[in-house]
Parts: C-alpha cells; structure tokens; sequence
C-alpha cells in the first residue's frame, strides 16, 4: 500500500516546573505495510506498539523533550528495536524524565530522514522547547509540528526552557514558509493547515502567545 499517516491518541501527564497536567497526545505512524516511522512515543508503548504490528520501525523521532511526548519512549524502543533521535538541545529536558536512558542519536536542522521511500526534512523550530523539531513530508503535503504550531496560533511558552519571541521566528521562518495547502499535524487536538493559520501571525504577536 501507498505510503500513509496514522493517528494514536494516548493520555496521560504534562509534567513540568511542578505542576501536572492531564492531557491527549497525538502519536503519528508515518509509513507503508512494510516501515514505519513513530513521531512521539507518547504515555503508551504498547499501544504504540500494537498500532505498529510487524512494521519495521526506521525510528522514534522527538519532536520536543517534553515528558509527555518522550515518557514511553525507551519501553517503545526496546519492544520494537528501533532507534530514538532527539535534537541535542533538549537533552535538558529529557533528563527531567529519563535519568538513566539517553537517546540513541540525535536529530539537526536540515537533516532528511528515510521511511518506505519517503523523505522526511527536519526543521528546527525552538520555542516551545529549545529543540523542538518538525517534521516535513513534501510527498504528503503534510508537516507535523509537535507542540510548535496548533491551530489557533503557537505552542505555549509560559515555563522553564520556552520563549515566544523564539518561537514566533520558528513559526514564521520554517513553517509558515511551506505551501500553504500543507496539512499541519498536531501533537495535541486538531489539524489545521499553513493557509489557515498565516493570516494570523500579527494577531499573535500583539496578544503574545
């Protein structure tokens, strides 16, 4: 079969700066019959893992260190033999979860990932976190954007590790520069699309997050 996205929804905690959070991730399987590609192993691996089946798992990829998108990652990992890549900049929060397991590699701006004979362009997109990363299928017309860009504007930057004039940047240079027909897939709610959310980036400077 065609190359295709799949959606799992876990829940769980947002743990961070004290506070706790009940919240719904998105994972994303990116792939065909034969590979697949984990975006955020998110509060369930075997949940994951079930969604998977007898895939090959090319990686796990991060798209921030936040602990409700990296909580089930080692387990997941392990359960499938697959790889973890984070960007090296948010190895600070990756510790605030993973004591002991590290990522087995990294993951840099401008670097292409391979799945079922697609190629996956990195976009470093800090701001939420200070190495978030998105996603950009051009074959799919698709960008997953983790907790950087939802619909209705940019992802919070109100704790530890965050900045909205950093993000707004992100947004604006790497994101809002695609197609404007691209799909944007979320971490947590609802697509939306760059055409939809363009128009508004003024309205989100002016109110500030």
């Amino acid at each position: 079969m065609a190359l295709r996205v799949q959606k799992v929804v876990t829940s769980g905690t947002f743990n961070l700066d004290g506070g706790s959070w009940d919240v719904d991730n998105n994972v994303w399987l990116l792939g065909d019959d034969d590979q697949v590609l984990v975006i955020d192993a998110a509060h369930d691996a075997n949940a994951i893992a079930a969604a998977v089946g007898d895939r090959e798992v090319m990686a796990i990829v991060c798209t921030h260190g936040h602990d409700d998108h990296v909580n089930a990652a080692p387990d997941l990992s392990e359960l499938v033999g697959a790889p973890v890549l984070l960007h090296p900049d948010d190895d600070v929060l990756w510790r605030l979860t993973h004591k002991t397991e590290r990522p087995t590699d990294t993951l840099a701006d401008g670097e292409v990932l391979h799945v079922a004979g697609t190629q996956i362009r990195v976009l470093h997109t800090p701001g939420h976190a200070p190495g978030a990363v998105c996603f950009h299928v051009p074959d799919l017309d698709v960008v997953f954007t983790g907790d950087t860009l939802f619909q209705g504007g940019p992802g919070a930057t109100g704790r530890s590790y965050s900045d909205f004039p950093t993000i707004v940047d992100s947004i604006r240079d790497k994101l809002l520069t695609l197609p404007e027909s691209t799909t944007v897939r979320t971490g947590h709610g609802d697509d939306t699309s760059i055409g939809a959310e363009a128009p508004h980036l003024a309205e989100w400077i002016t109110r500030g997050h």
